[in-house]
């Protein structure tokens, strides 16, 4: 057995130690999971979300511990590590809510001619082994995220966490065995080996991550012939109009630029803004950026942003930040250059100006706490620059109008808008979400979130039972006529065509 230690972002500080699988491991976990998944399908809906609901109370009770154990692994203020917990507890109560009426059985009503005589049922059936490789930004809310409709389904679960923060997806499965549910929630620790392993033997994927090892993924399950879902990178624009708020604009932008150290898939890393209040715009970032506090602690409320999670992100951000003052770009309040923090992978916010789409900063994603403003004339204009991107995850406009905000949102090319916000769109689980082109293909969250993780099965049975259907051997001229006049009597919309050919 190979063990690998994690370290904690901020520090260096060994935190944990986990297995790094091989293929043979995983596959063995897996296949563990798949001898379970016939029972856990066929338990009731209403006690898998009982089971559900246990698993709610035992995150609420071990609360501030596995926040603790997922600051250490990435670094996050403590006001963000405890922000994962409270959003899978709301998953839970929504989905066990959907989950008795919408996985139920039903009868489908009948339509057409040769329909009349059957009656048509829709099941819905679990895959049974769901398969959910997730990135290090958040490792819980992600990896339950997915992980609760999945199971809700009446699938079995495998998690595949980040190699660099697998701490709190192990904690948490720990519980769902410490609350003595079903074996059929795994968790798989180790790097690419590892998630290959899991993409080569479960029945349907989710991944979240870069949009390079998404396109990988996607070709190993199209070879498999299995489903699977891709959230990937972004590069969120907003869109500030003259009339806007400007004071709000500015905290959602900073606040958009900067949460997680601008390590989110959604983070705002690009705005537009127009020529009319650019100058004051700008000055309210700055003066809001000037305020942010950066570093890392334990179990306290003293920094706003937290280090970035490896010496080869915060590589990254440097890069693109370089790039755009060698390309003309400027450090909003007159700085020269970024300062060089000494803690490891602390990288201080920053607001670029003079910014165009020549630069990095502006076209691939940075994930780092840049904010990049470029100045424009006309919302034709910042249209057509947030749609030139080869991301389209989602957006964030403000304005007075409301009205005229969304018919722009009707032109962007993006899975979702917000309009006078920021990340309002993820903290809504009735609607889908998902990109357009690099971001992703499929959609998590959703009122139909729990489908996603099933098959449908239709079920026609035969009502009434003539030695012979109208349509079966022998074809005659008098059964054919017959049935063709029927289906027009049935199909046509207006009397002309019912009675004459």
């Amino acid at each position: 057995m190979t063990l690998f230690d994690i370290s904690a972002p901020g520090t260096g500080r060994v935190v944990g130690r986990v297995v790094d699988m091989t293929r043979t491991e995983v596959s063995e976990t897996v296949e563990n999971l798949r001898a379970a998944a016939g029972e856990w399908a066929s338990t009731p809906v209403r006690q898998r979300v009982q089971w559900l609901y246990r698993f709610r109370d035992w995150l609420l009770d071990h609360e501030d511990e596995l926040a603790e154990v997922l600051q250490d692994e990435t670094g996050k203020p403590w006001a963000e590590a405890n922000l994962e917990i409270p959003y899978i507890v709301e998953a839970i109560n929504y989905y066990g809510r959907l989950a008795p009426q919408q996985l139920r059985s039903r009868t489908v009503r009948r339509h057409g001619l040769l329909a009349l005589g059957k009656g048509h049922t829709l099941h819905w059936h679990p895959y049974p082994v769901v398969g959910i490789i997730t990135p290090w930004n958040f490792p819980l809310g992600l990896s339950l995220l997915d992980a609760v409709p999945a199971l809700l389904s009446g699938a079995t679960v495998v998690i595949k966490p980040s190699e660099h923060t697998p701490l709190t997806v192990n904690a948490v499965a720990r519980g769902w065995t410490a609350i003595g549910a079903p074996p059929v929630l795994a968790v798989c620790t180790g790097g690419s080996t590892a998630g290959g392993a899991v993409v080569d033997s479960v029945d349907f994927i989710q991944f979240t991550g870069s949009s390079a090892t998404g396109r990988a993924v996607a070709k190993r399950a199209a070879e498999r012939l299995i489903p699977y879902g891709l959230e990937l990178g972004g590069k969120d624009a907003l869109i500030v109009r003259a009339d806007a708020d400007l004071q709000r604009a500015a905290n959602a932008a900073v606040w958009g630029a900067m949460a997680n150290a601008g390590q989110m898939c959604t983070s705002i890393e690009r705005v537009y803004v127009h020529e009319d209040v650019y100058d004051r715009f700008i000055a309210l970032v700055t003066a809001e950026v000037g305020d942010l506090r950066i570093g890392h602690d334990d179990k306290g409320y003293r920094f706003d942003i937290g280090p970035l999670i490896t010496a080869a992100q915060l590589e990254v951000v440097r890069t693109h930040v370089d790039d755009a003052l060698s390309k003309g770009a400027r450090i909003a309040g007159g700085e020269q250059s970024v300062p060089r923090p000494s803690s490891p992978n602390l990288y201080p916010p920053v607001v670029l100006v003079d910014v165009d789409h020549s630069m990095s900063c502006m076209r691939e994603e940075t994930f780092g706490p840049v904010l990049p403003v470029m100045r424009i004339s006309t919302d034709a204009e910042a249209i057509a620059l947030v749609n030139n991107s080869r991301y389209g995850l989602s957006a964030t406009i403000f304005t007075a109008d409301v009205t005229l905000a969304r018919r722009m949102a009707h032109r962007l090319d993006v899975g979702a808008v917000n309009i006078n916000d920021v990340f309002a769109n993820l903290y809504t689980l009735a609607l889908p979400q998902g990109g357009r082109r690099e971001s992703g293909i499929g959609t998590r969250n959703g009122s139909g979130a729990l489908f996603k993780y099933c098959r449908p099965q239709a079920v026609v049975t035969a009502r009434i039972h003539p030695r012979r259907e109208p349509t079966w051997f022998p074809y005659t001229p008098l059964r054919g006529a017959l049935v063709h006049r029927a289906a027009r009597l049935l199909g046509a919309r207006d009397l002309v065509r019912r009675l004459y050919r």
